[in-house]
């Protein structure tokens, strides 16, 4: 079973930090700069998704720091 990425997500006029599937908060950060470092060193160290969310609540960029079974070529 893959374990769950960390998404940054709008919460109001901050950001935060939630693991995937999880109704609780990490951490909340007064800037998505902050949140996004925070973020991406969970899913190093977990080798899980990033994904990070735009002000709308949709899907801006998606980062991967896990196994990936089918690595692009070339």
């Amino acid at each position: 079973m893959a374990k769950p990425g960390q998404h940054v997500i709008p919460t109001g006029d901050k950001w935060a930090v939630r693991k995937a599937g999880s109704a609780r908060t990490t951490k909340v950060f007064g800037t998505k700069k902050e949140a996004v470092a925070h973020a991406r060193e969970i899913a190093k160290h977990q080798a899980t998704e990033l994904y990070i969310h735009g002000k709308n609540g949709r899907i801006q960029q998606r980062d991967s720091y896990g196994h990936d079974p089918h690595p692009p070529k070339g």
